[in-house]
């Protein structure tokens, strides 16, 4: 191992150590003495609930744990966006569960919040996997009521959600664990079996309060909508518990018996371990996002015995695409590769850029994989398509959108890894947010805009001075660099992962050694839920 194999490692093992230092203390969710008070009512936490449905030493992904992070400062921030998600297995059946955490303003929902949770169906739905609510809210969040409750993406696209959930024939199961109020009552209501627990479980349109002050009627929470009341008279609810433990448990027991999945057409052989170790994956990915690499040293040590079946080699050879094994499951692999740029003075830089060849290389090998049914692996480190007069009378325009269309048809199910840079509209091409992925996690390394943040600061500088000399006014040399400097800050804190992360933009931040696991697991969910249409492309120019 050389000098700068040691440099890079120490660098991402101190970027992956900050986001398990990050995650440590968003994890205690509204601190210590919340969760303290919470144990003291005989309630376990949304953690301590999720760890104790799933199966003991299971796999898991948690989705959105940095959601908020940053956000929310005005009322004392919103720790996971005060809901905890994971994808796990109970009694083997890969299924997601949504908790809310009362120890983040009592669980009530902020706008993150709501877009969590319909993230959480959206996996669901798209994967046809069950999904378990673990219900302990306050409600919608009231300062803030006109950004998550009206509209299309808000609050009651959850309860449609439930109703074509239930028609498409996924098992959803709630327990109610504490408070759940006004329209938030719908969600466990809607579930296919809804479990509540005694004297700490109420459900209820409106609570004692407001009834008092509507219809004027005295009544306690308890008699209003507690698990008596709901048990033995409305018949809301279908199960009574004494405990959350009694309610976790009856939950396993309902999943023990449920009917096996449909299973889909993916191939899938015994997994082996990559040749290459991949803890050596701290020392290759470069600690500067402008320094070179070989994305084929990261394939090498991300695949089953490392072993790559490279199509078109040597032709496009700014994208590598190939098919490979990951944990057995076969998989067809677009990753973006570095290659030398000279710029007007000479200077040599290194970028993940596009051009027209690999983009109708990795257009047909799309196509490929869709023909074949073969899942499709996006390993992102791209600054976007190539730019200038030689690559715009080439048609590069017509060549992006060849494999945008490509890609955004795919009926395969797609997992986008971001590595390092994600920028415009190569963001859009490897498959960023937008076009849906089922999966889509960051490392730590991670860089997601539409430009760099140097790029940017320097754009936005020449479209400032030029507005002020337009208005005959300037801007000493001094003041230029300090305005560049602060552009350049702030457009560097908006490409972080964590950034990313907290607006849900990323499904997770994840150790690099953690990549495997994510892929897998994706692809194990997606089949659940066969291909049931045929790949057909739009309008392609050629």
């Amino acid at each position: 191992m050389d000098l700068k194999f040691n440099k890079n490692e120490d660098a991402n093992k101190l970027l992956v150590a900050e986001v398990k230092q990050r995650f440590q203390k968003i994890s205690l969710g509204g601190g210590k003495k919340k969760i303290e008070k919470l144990h003291a009512q005989g309630k376990m936490t949304a953690r301590e609930r999720i760890d104790y449905l799933l199966d003991n030493d299971s796999e898991q992904i948690e989705i959105g744990a940095f959601v908020g992070d940053g956000m929310y400062k005005e009322y004392g921030g919103c720790p996971s966006g005060g809901v905890v998600v994971v994808i796990g297995y109970i009694f083997g059946r890969q299924c997601i569960i949504v908790a809310n955490d009362a120890t983040v303003k009592a669980g009530a929902w902020f706008p993150i919040t709501a877009k969590k949770n319909l993230r959480a169906q959206e996996i669901s739905i798209e994967n046809h996997i069950p999904i378990v609510y673990l219900v302990d809210s306050a409600g919608v969040f009231l300062p803030m009521q006109d950004e998550i409750f009206p509209d299309k993406e808000h609050f009651g696209r959850i309860f449609r959600n439930n109703a074509r959930m239930s028609a498409m024939g996924i098992t959803q199961i709630s327990a109610i664990m504490g408070s759940c109020v006004a329209g938030g009552a719908y969600l466990p209501i809607m579930s296919d079996e809804a479990i509540i627990v005694n004297k700490t479980g109420t459900i209820f349109l409106a609570g004692s309060y407001l009834v008092k002050s509507a219809i004027g009627e005295s009544i306690d929470n308890e008699t209003l909508g507690g698990a008596t009341t709901h048990s033995e008279i409305s018949g809301v609810t279908d199960y009574k518990v004494e405990t959350d433990k009694e309610a976790l448990d009856k939950i396993r027991s309902i999943l023990s018996k449920i009917g096996k999945p449909k299973q889909a057409c993916f191939s899938r052989i015994e997994p082996k371990s990559p040749k290459k170790d991949p803890k050596e994956i701290y020392g290759i990915l470069p600690e500067l996002r402008n320094q070179p690499f070989d994305m084929h040293e990261i394939i090498d040590r991300l695949i089953d015995d490392s072993e790559f079946d490279e199509y078109k080699t040597g032709y496009g050879s700014t994208i590598i695409c190939g098919y490979a094994r990951v944990d057995g499951w076969a998989v067809g692999i677009v990753a973006n590769q570095r290659t030398v740029i000279k710029n007007k003075k000479g200077e040599m830089q290194f970028g993940g850029v596009i051009y027209s060849d690999s983009a109708s290389k990795a257009s047909h090998f799309i196509m490929n994989c869709n023909q074949k049914k073969i899942p499709l692996v996006f390993l992102h480190d791209v600054t976007g398509f190539m730019v200038g007069s030689r690559s715009e009378h080439g048609g590069i325009i017509k060549d992006g959108a060849k494999m945008v269309n490509a890609m955004a048809n795919s009926i395969v199910p797609k997992i986008s890894i971001v590595i390092g840079n994600s920028y415009g509209a190569g963001n859009y091409a490897m498959c960023g947010k937008a076009y849906d992925p089922r999966l889509i996690v960051a490392w730590p390394s991670a860089k997601i805009a539409v430009m760099s943040g140097e790029s940017a600061a320097k754009t936005l500088l020449q479209i400032q001075v030029s507005s002020m000399k337009a208005k005959g006014e300037s801007l000493s040399k001094e003041k230029e660099n300090e305005l560049l400097q602060s552009i350049t800050d702030r457009y560097d804190k908006q490409t972080t992962p964590f950034y990313a992360a907290s607006r849900l933009w990323i499904d997770a931040i994840i150790d690099p050694t953690e990549t495997r696991k994510i892929i897998s697991m994706g692809i194990e969910a997606a089949s659940h839920n066969p291909i049931k249409e045929d790949y057909k492309v739009g309008v392609i120019r050629t």
